[in-house]
């Protein structure tokens, strides 16, 4: 088996392994030590209204949905602000655009202690969602900067920083009944400024990124840095129309959309099913968390190892398992026997849901960080536009899902409903999958 077998032979691309300007260890190392941390943060901060739903239900006297589409807003501001900043990154370096990013989430974290008004807290979780800016600038940072040879691991630890979440889950409920709501948003200013300071003091820019129009034959045409705005909008374009940078980006943004909006889900759905307070429900899905960020870790060692591009079907086979009894909501099942009436009463207990949480968990992990390191191996001169793809579909995923789950639950019933969207979402995607490798055996003849 080749290692294209499931997919068309990969753009061009500079190796890395081969660049004889390789960043030296001390950089790197900064890179993959800071860089996740700065993701970690800016996570951290995007599920500050899912811990606060309690306090913010109250005093804004809102509704479900009021409530879902509160936590849609970061998620929608950092899916569409994704591929710009991205491209950004790739032009002004990774490092610059991290570090502004990071400062501009500051006043909207200090707006959110002081809102009183629905639209305030709206907007305010507009700017939130701006830090995404900081998570797409860190991939392309750590693709550039990062040890060409462990590429795989570092994207993986790098996007173990969705661990973020579980700081919240520890940190905002202790904070809140302690000092009130308020103060929480507060909690995470100094990290974020210390965070950036360790940035501007420690790490730097690539010295001369590869350009991707380099050929083998030594030929350099215009980077993509160079000529008009115009021209690298249609080059942009260009590249966008080409279905093998989808076909990975597809894949990933059900991954990454799918966790997120499950990390902001799951709490208030964890109290609400088996009668938890909101705390008690933040540390019961703290394993969920854990288990994604240790997933991503072992994918992109895996991916190191091998080319691993049946990964994808696997994990998605067992993670469409694990949706499918995750669906299932509690219910009684009445049978007419011989001797009489049998009835049948099922109920996950709290135990059970949590391991299939778990394993899905490692499994969803596994996929984010193979199907990167897949991402950075086939498009890596071009890993601004393919990565920030990914992470803009995923963004944009997650937004929606909020109000899907609120809406379904509303229409249907039923507690499960995000779990069934999500099993339906997972069939869709697995379908682009295999009519794109069957497209891909119909070109081989």
């Amino acid at each position: 088996m080749t290692r294209n077998d499931e997919t068309s032979p990969p753009l061009p691309r500079a190796d890395p392994s081969q660049d004889a300007s390789a960043p030296p260890g001390y950089r790197a190392l900064v890179v993959v030590i800071l860089s996740p941390l700065a993701f970690a943060l800016v996570f951290a901060c995007w599920t500050l209204f899912a811990m606060l739903g309690v306090e913010l239900r109250r005093d804004l006297a809102l509704g479900g949905v009021g409530f879902a589409v509160l936590l849609a807003m970061p998620m929608l501001a950092g899916g569409l602000a994704s591929l710009p900043m991205a491209l950004l990154a790739r032009r002004f370096g990774g490092r610059r655009v991290m570090l502004g990013c990071l400062l501009l989430i500051c006043p909207f974290l200090w707006w959110i202690s002081q809102a009183d008004h629905y639209l305030e807290f709206l907007m305010a979780g507009l700017g939130l969602g701006l830090g995404a800016g900081a998570l797409a600038a860190g991939l392309v940072y750590v693709a550039e900067l990062g040890p060409p040879r462990h590429a795989g691991l570092a994207l993986g630890f790098y996007g173990a920083g969705m661990v973020g979440a579980g700081l919240s889950y520890l940190l905002l409920p202790l904070v809140s009944q302690a000092y009130g709501w308020r103060m929480a948003p507060l909690l995470y200013l100094l990290p974020v400024l210390l965070i950036a300071a360790l940035l501007w003091l420690f790490a730097d820019d690539a010295d001369a990124p590869a350009s991707p129009e380099t050929t083998e034959d030594g030929d350099d045409e215009a980077p993509p840095t160079r000529g008009s705005p115009r021209t690298r909008v249609v080059r942009v374009a260009c590249l966008l129309a080409d279905w093998q940078l989808w076909r990975l980006a597809i894949t990933y943004s059900f991954f990454f959309g799918a966790f997120v909006a499950l990390a902001l889900w799951l709490p208030g759905h964890l109290a609400a099913r088996y009668g938890l307070s909101l705390q008690a429900a933040a540390l019961w899905a703290l394993p969920f968390t854990l288990a994604v960020g240790a997933g991503q870790v072992i994918g992109g060692m895996l991916a190191d190892l091998r080319d691993f591009r049946s990964l994808r079907w696997w994990v998605s086979a067992f993670v469409l398992v694990c949706l499918f009894l995750l669906s299932y909501p509690p219910f009684s099942m009445r049978i007419e026997g011989i001797h009489g009436e049998l009835t049948l009463r099922y109920a996950a207990p709290l135990w059970g849901f949590l391991g299939l949480l778990v394993a899905m968990g490692v499994a969803m992990g596994i996929g984010q960080g193979s199907l990167m390191r897949l991402i950075h191996r086939d498009h890596g001169s071009d890993m601004a536009l393919v990565g920030g793809l990914a992470l803009t579909l995923g963004g944009l995923f997650a937004a929606l899902l909020p109000p899907v789950f609120v809406l379904g639950g509303e229409w249907l019933g039923v507690r499960t409903v995000g779990f069934m969207f999500l099993y339906a979402a997972l069939v869709a995607c697995m379908l682009i999958m295999l009519a794109d490798h069957a497209r891909d055996r119909r070109r081989a003849r």
